[in-house]
Parts: C-alpha cells; structure tokens; sequence
C-alpha cells in the first residue's frame, strides 16, 4: 500500500504554512516516520531544512539562531530517541531562556499505548525544561496550539524559552476543516513589551544619580537595549561588566568596560545595577560576601532575573530598553555623584591588564613537553579576525583562556548550563544565519568530541564557520584538580587525535597545526576555504583562571574557592 498522501488542507501543510508566514526560514532536524508529513510540507513551503546527524546538534543549532537574530528557532525531531537525544539541547536552551520551538511526532492515535514503535509520553519528559508542553491529537486545533506555544516562547505569560508540541502521524495527515484556519493564527506576532511603573522610575533615578560607585552588569535579558545602555552608562560615568552573555552590547571601547578588574569592582560599587542578568553563580549569587554593602536596582522583564537570590532596593519589571529609556528621561539634566575618578582608575587598570594579556599571550612559552600554549593559538585569531567576527567559545579549560582572550562584537558560548560541545552545532547556525560575517569556534578538543560529527553537516550545507581545536589530549581542569586533590588522574586524559584527518574524510578543508609560526598561514588559508577545520596541538600544562579557580573541584557555599573562603568568613561574623 503506498504512503498515505498528505495534501496542502492537511494539519502538516498548515504547520508549514504557519512557519513560513512567522518568517522562519530554516528548521534543524533530523528526520523520521512520525514527522515525515511536516518534513516533505516543509520543502513544499520552500523552508530550508538543515539536516543533522545528532537531535540534541538541532536544538543547539536552533538555540543559537535564536540568539543571534531575535527570532524563534525552531528544530524537528522524530518520536522516541528523536526526543530523548534532543534533550540536552532542549535543557540549555531552557537554562540560557532562548525561544525554541520543538516539533515531534507519535504514533497513530489508533496505535496509542499498545506497544508501537517509538510509543512515548514525551510531554512527560520535557515538561519541566519547557515553558508549554502539548500532544495535539485533534487537527482542527493545530494552529491556535502553535499559536500558544509560540507566545509562550517569546515570554508571553512568564520568561522566554523552549515550548515543545507533538502530533500523532494520523492527526499530521488529517485535513483541517477550512473554517477554522483563521489569519489571526498565521498573522506574525511581535514580542511583548512593557513599560515600567512611573513611581518605580522616580525611585531608580534616586538610586542611580546618588550612588558614588554603581556597577551596571548585562545579561541575555538586555538585548535589544544596547543604544539606551550606553547611553545610561555615558550618563552615569558607571563602571560596566558583562559576563558573556550579552557581550558586545557596549563597545570595548568604552570608558565604562571594567572587565578585567570584575574581582575589584564587584567588592567596591555601592549599587549593583543588573539589566536583564541573573545574579548565578557566575556573579556569586549576589552574596554580601562578595559585594559587601552594595544595594541593588534589579530591571528585567522576566521574574527569573528580577529577584533572584538578592531583591533590588528598587525592581523595575519592564521591558529592559523601556525602562532605561523611562530613567534616561525622568533624570533629565540631573548631575550625577558618581566618582569619576574611581571609575577612571579601573579603567585605567584594565586597559593596562587588556594590553599585557594581549602581549603576554604572543610570547606564550611552551609546556615542558614542547607544545604550544593555547594562548599562542588565540593570539594567532586575535590577529586574524574582523571587528565584525560572530565568535563561539566551547570547552572548560580551554573556554577560559577563550572567555578573556579572544575579544568579540558577537560572542556564543555553553551558556549557565555549562554545557560544553555547543560549539560546532552553534558556529553552523551562526554562519548559516549571518552569512556575512566571519564565524569561527575556538573550542577544546574534548568538547569538541561532543558533536564532531555535525562537520558533515557544515560541509554537506556549506556553513562558511572556522573551527580551531585546541587539542591538548585531556580534560584539563579535572587533571590538574585530581592531581593537586587526589595525587592521582584516573579517566581525563584523550588522545591527541588527528582531528584535521577526520574532517578531511568528510571533505572539509582541514589542517593540524604543531608549531606556532605556522599558525597565520594556517589560519588564512582555513578562512579562505571555509568550512574548515584547523587541529592545534597545545600543552596541557597551560594552566587556565578557572583550574586555579576551585571551580573543578566544586566549593560548598560558592563556586569560587576565593569566594567560598569570603563566603564562610561572612556567615560566621
């Protein structure tokens, strides 16, 4: 008997047709029985369909689309295993609080419980990494289902994240009567936004204008606020970190960037400012052991990164770029306290560090075994990348050196889940969406390993990414911290694989690199033949901020073993 046909009124057609009226124009899938009907009204639609070898690469993949261009991402996965690889990726995308639509199937509503193939509850599974969860079983109620969802990714009714719906093949194959497919379901939503409370404004202008040492820290809840921050900040003459999740927001060069003196003006502002930034554990949960005194002005417009840990003296729940523009306003020409002079000295201080990192990172000495520093490796693409490169750090050691080493307008990287090996799957979707712009992943060799495979897909796509493994054959700060704490390494070391020989078996044009000198070739020749791939073999002696951290070795009160040490001398006064 041949496949049952599914026509242009089916449910499957008007999946298809609701996307592409939302403007999406690539899915990251991998394909499969239960969503084949979506998959083929997909093409018909004329949305690309980027293949992937791995479920869980397609939600990164989407998660990083998301990110970089505002829109929703959206991924296709088949039932059963489909889902559960998928799972890790749906779990970053929650913790990073990035709009991803996840698409699915189940078997026939007839087949339901009975033992068919691939037969799972998955609503079950994902519910608690998604803000709606949903099988749609009857396919008159298809649209306002992805209707819902959608807004409920975009942060319509709490903060934004992924949103998962499945649909039993039947119900994918049926036809949906005419009468119920209304425009007000395809029509293309724009993301709320809200405005603050007045009397709430008045209230952080105070806070602001008479505060001598504010700090103003952004997060992934201020994109899209970029112009009204600077100009807060030139206002203000406030001293400004990012932690990577908004990076390039504010220009380096402006006279508030602090970021190499995080440490000193964490423990020195008087008003701790966070702009759509939870306090995690990357800024130590806000603790009065690490920012003593300091008050707090909290503005986000999702709960989760409005109170978090440490309530603001003032909380303005708003959309981020509202409300500065609404305190910009009602300061008017009001002279701020804010010292000048200690603002100036940490800029000073980090400029000063800034330009010795870059120095330092040239002239890198090589590990007693006669490899390379990583940091010659970065000092290598520091020199080699446009202002305007998009780039992706992945690993754990080797993200460390990448955080603070290699500066960008666009930065990705595994986000407050920690999630090593998004580096790959995410340089393909950037390159993908921003075509344009150079991309290159600086990723560790073991976080590569992760998704290695999804270089078939850079090449069988032609995703214009750069990907540089710092190969160093182990999982770095786990063996420096069995070493120091346990006098013994058991299970972290790799093998210094040749990386650059499987790319090449995939027809990507890919180089191993051992020496430094042959870096700036390497490096312009692996631009100009992208994708590629380029396996630099690095010391693993290098030791990064984070292995010196405690951070491998997971401190009880704060991530930080410095911060542990001032979290206990605290509690105990």
């Amino acid at each position: 008997m041949p496949a049952i046909p599914v026509t242009d009124q089916s449910a499957a057609a008007l999946i298809a047709r609701f996307l592409r009226q939302r403007g999406v124009q690539r899915v990251y899938a991998l394909c499969g029985g239960h969503v084949m009907p979506i998959w083929m009204r997909l093409d018909a639609e004329g949305i690309r369909i980027v293949d992937v070898r791995d479920e869980r690469a397609a939600v990164h993949m989407a998660t990083a689309e998301a990110q970089l261009t505002g829109t929703i991402g959206v991924v296709l996965v088949t039932a059963g295993p489909g889902v559960t690889n998928a799972m890790t990726g749906i779990a970053n995308a929650h913790v990073a609080r990035t709009p991803v639509l996840v698409l699915s199937g189940t078997p026939p509503r007839p087949q339901e419980n009975r033992g068919a193939l691939q037969d799972m509850v998955h609503t079950d599974l994902v519910r608690s990494v998604t803000r709606y969860a949903r099988t749609v079983r009857e396919p008159a109620l298809v649209l306002q289902e992805l209707d819902e969802a959608v807004s409920r990714a975009q942060g319509e009714g709490g903060e934004p994240g992924p949103v998962y719906l499945d649909f039993p093949v039947d119900t994918l194959r049926a036809e949906v009567p005419a009468a119920v497919q209304l425009a007000e379901h395809f029509a293309p939503k724009a993301p709320p936004r809200f405005a603050p409370d007045p009397a709430q404004i008045d209230a952080a202008v105070d806070l602001l204008w008479s505060a001598k040492r504010p700090l103003v820290i952004s997060g992934r809840g201020a994109q899209g606020a970029g112009p009204q921050l600077t100009q807060l900040l030139t206002r203000l003459g406030a001293a400004y970190l990012d932690t990577g999740e908004s990076r390039g927001l504010v220009a380096e060069d402006h006279p508030s960037v602090v970021a190499a003196m995080r440490g000193s003006v964490m423990g020195q502002a008087d008003l701790v400012v966070t702009i759509g930034r939870r306090l995690d554990f990357q800024l130590a949960y806000g603790s009065p052991a690490v920012f003593g005194d300091a008050r707090f002005l909290r503005i986000a417009d999702a709960a989760s990164e409005l109170r978090d840990n440490r309530r603001g003296a003032v909380e303005l729940f708003a959309t981020p770029a509202l409300a500065l523009d609404a305190i910009l306003a009602a300061a008017g020409q009001r002279e701020p306290a804010t010292d000048r002079a200690w603002v100036q000295g940490l800029r000073a201080k980090h400029a000063e560090r800034s330009d010795k990192l870059a120095a330092t990172m040239r002239e890198a000495p090589a590990g007693s075994d006669g490899r390379m520093h990583p940091n010659r490796a970065l000092a290598a693409l520091r020199e080699a990348l446009p202002a305007d490169a998009i780039v992706v750090a992945d690993g754990g050691d080797f993200l460390s050196f990448a955080r603070v080493g290699l500066p960008a307008s666009t930065y990705l990287d595994p986000g407050p889940l920690g999630c090593i090996g998004v580096g790959t799957p995410f340089g393909i979707a950037a390159a993908l969406a921003c075509p344009d712009r150079p991309v290159v992943v600086a990723t560790g060799d073991g976080a590569f390993g992760f998704q290695a495979m999804e270089i078939d897909t850079a090449v069988r796509h032609q995703a214009p990414v750069l990907i540089v493994v710092a190969n160093n054959g182990s999982w770095a700060i786990e063996v420096r911290d069995q070493q120091e704490s346990h006098g013994k390494v058991v299970g972290t070391r790799l093998q210094y694989s040749d990386h650059a020989a499987m790319a090449r078996a995939f027809g990507m044009h890919a180089e191993r690199v051992e020496k430094a000198e042959d870096l700036p070739g390497a490096i312009a020749r692996a631009m100009a033949s992208r994708p590629a791939l380029l396996d630099v073999v690095v010391t693993p002696e290098a030791v990064s901020s984070d292995a010196k951290s405690g951070l491998a070795w997971v401190p009880d009160l704060q991530p930080l073993e410095a911060w542990d040490e001032a979290e206990r001398k605290w509690r105990a006064r």
